[in-house]
């Protein structure tokens, strides 16, 4: 008789680690663990990690706090940590933390089910080599087809840009673009079991395709995904404002597949401090990307990041920012202190900006952005919008989906609709989310 065992993980950060988590709940039921949303009980408790700012590994670390208790029980518990910072501390984890059993950097999911066959034998170890990119284009991570109705599909790792504050070129490594055929497969795959939407991820989509040979560029690939049947929706993110194409541009206009959304990080408004940076750009080069989107695609939203507090800005730089906010008119945006990462170029510029004057101005920025998300729900009172249902509400008694454009919208309505295409009324605008009745 197979004894089933209880598998909890808890995933911090982009996109990516979401996907990878997937992949991860994935391999293991080869291995008869079956997931659970409580980590008291569970044979095997995963974290799978992000150190793209301080705080985000400082919540690892408390949170491997919280759960010592955990191992210290009558039942066995195996503890372990992936992702971005076991790639980047590796075998330092096991010596700072005693009770962890093992450590899996970003290039060693194949590795995942040796490692926990080991770890039940009572071993400890770490795994976080790079892999060379051969190595990698045959080891990309693939989901078994579950179902659902929005899925990720991974298309290409690593970066090469090297922005002087980020650390994700030396725990992804660099580039590497899955082959399209696999891509493709996978895609036609997910649509035979009911999938609607897929969002093709990387950490720099524009650049697929660039350093293969015979591979499409990133826009064609979203061409032949709009071919694929059963699919009725294609997102990606996320884009470098550099290498956005004029190609890639054009899709928007010509693809009714694709959403009417992008993910544009900015970082700043400055241009002194986008060259700190190393972004690649200027202000007003992002700005007529913007524009030319909008031009493509009238409805199109646009959600960033920013970055306040990056060594050197001063007030009229962030003033800068808070100006390129209101031309651009984002959606959201994700808005971050600047944090000092290892390795990293910025690391070592001098910085005289007090931890209260950071933590003013992303105050500045957020509650501007606050009343610009509001204000933007709430010019959708009255609009007809289709909405791809994807499941129950929070709440219990309603569905929740998105608009093209990537609001949220709940739905007093049949669950039956789950996995459909629904035209509905915006009748009330929140600021994280839309009320819609069914037309």
């Amino acid at each position: 008789m197979i004894t089933t065992k209880k598998l909890y993980i808890q995933t911090f950060g982009c996109q990516m680690n979401v996907n990878d988590s997937e992949t991860i709940v994935s391999l293991l039921k080869d291995l008869d663990y079956e997931q659970t949303d409580r980590a008291a009980g569970a044979d095997l408790i995963l974290l799978n990690t992000c150190c793209i700012r301080a705080k985000a590994e400082q919540k690892v670390f408390s949170e491997l706090g919280r759960l010592k208790s955990l191992k210290n029980g009558e039942k066995k518990v195996l503890l372990g940590v992936g992702g971005c910072i076991a790639q980047q501390e590796g075998e330092r984890l096991l010596k700072r933390v005693p009770y962890l059993d093992l450590v899996f950097g970003t290039h060693s999911l194949h590795l995942l089910q040796d490692m926990v066959r080991a770890a039940e034998r009572g071993e400890r170890l770490t795994r976080n080599d790079f892999l060379d990119p051969e190595t990698r284009l045959d080891l990309f991570p693939r989901k078994q087809a579950a179902g659902g109705v929005a899925r990720f599909v991974t298309v290409i790792q690593g970066c090469n840009n090297f922005c002087s504050y980020c650390i994700v070129p030396y725990v992804r490594g660099r580039e590497v673009s899955r082959r399209s055929g696999e891509i493709l497969q996978e895609i036609r795959e997910l649509s035979e079991t009911g999938v609607k939407e897929v969002t093709l991820l990387g950490q720099n989509v524009n650049s697929y395709g660039i350093r293969s040979v015979d591979e499409p560029s990133f826009s064609d690939l979203l061409r032949r995904v709009a071919e694929i049947d059963g699919i009725e929706r294609i997102r990606f993110t996320t884009s470098h404002p550099k290498d956005i194409s004029p190609a890639l541009i054009e899709c928007f206009a010509e693809l009714p597949k694709l959403c009417s959304h992008i993910h544009l990080p900015a970082q700043s408004g400055s241009d002194r401090v986008l060259e700190g940076m190393n972004r690649g750009y200027t202000r007003r080069e992002y700005l007529d990307r913007i524009a030319a989107l909008k031009k493509s695609r009238p409805d199109i939203t646009i959600t960033g990041d920013m970055i306040v507090g990056f060594p050197g800005e001063t007030e009229e730089d962030f003033n800068e920012t808070l100006s390129l906010m209101e031309e651009v008119g984002f959606t959201d945006l994700f808005s971050f202190i600047y944090s000092a990462r290892p390795e990293t170029a910025a690391a070592k510029l001098p910085d005289m900006l007090t931890r209260k004057e950071r933590q003013d101005r992303l105050d500045r920025l957020q509650e501007r952005q606050h009343f610009m998300t509001l204000e933007r729900n709430q010019a959708l009172l009255g609009s007809i919008q289709e909405v791809l249902v994807e499941g129950p509400s929070r709440r219990g008694d309603q569905v929740f989906g998105r608009t093209s454009g990537n609001r949220i919208v709940n739905i007093a309505a049949d669950p039956s609709l789950i996995g459909t295409i629904v035209t509905v009324r915006i009748v009330e605008a929140f600021q994280n989310s839309l009320i819609g009745e069914v037309i």
